[in-house]
């Protein structure tokens, strides 16, 4: 797990110039005005949408990779995969359950962001949510981006929950700044 661990820290000191392969993948999306405007929405604690996007992403991208899959498709559908422009904490009626109910909407927004959504980038978004959904992804791409949302999404709760975590994880991510010469 340790390793898995390293990956997600490591999401949070990339850049284009220490990751082209990865952000060659991505970077289309990644800098527009819709991906990251889900900087401003709460995501898990004290993560916001788009470290949790990015986290995920870069997590589905190694993994693919290390298991010789379509590294392009899931990060492309891991990116899309949380695309929804409201705060799910928020208590307003039309956010629940959100669940159950934001893969179809992150669907929607991201054919809206990317009409040359493919079929599988667009299974991984409708069915990143399983086992709460009932469809389990339909490629192992789409496992490895469920498993990825579900790692980051309690490595994010244990980070800023936990003051032990956030040690190691801020420690962690100087050592890897200093790495990559930041």
């Amino acid at each position: 797990m340790s390793k898995l661990f390293d990956i997600f820290v490591r999401s949070y000191a990339l850049s284009p110039e220490k990751e082209p392969e990865f952000f060659s993948y991505i970077g289309d999306l990644y800098c527009t005005d819709e991906v990251q405007s889900m900087r401003v929405y709460p995501q898990h604690s004290d993560a916001n949408r788009l470290d949790h996007i990015r986290a995920v992403t870069y997590m589905s991208y190694i993994l693919s990779k290390k298991f010789s899959l379509d590294a392009k498709a899931a990060s492309r559908g891991a990116l899309l995969h949380d695309l929804v422009y409201y705060d799910w904490h928020d208590p307003d009626i039309s956010h629940r359950p959100h669940g159950y109910r934001h893969p179809a909407f992150a669907a929607t927004n991201a054919k809206l962001l990317y009409p040359e959504l493919s079929k599988k980038e667009e299974r991984i978004i409708l069915r990143h949510m399983w086992p709460l959904t009932l469809l389990p992804p339909s490629s192992r791409e789409g496992f490895i981006v469920t498993f990825s949302d579900k790692y980051c999404a309690s490595a994010e709760m244990r980070v800023t929950k936990k003051e032990k975590h956030k040690k190691k994880f801020k420690e962690k991510l100087v050592k890897i700044n200093k790495e990559l010469g930041k």
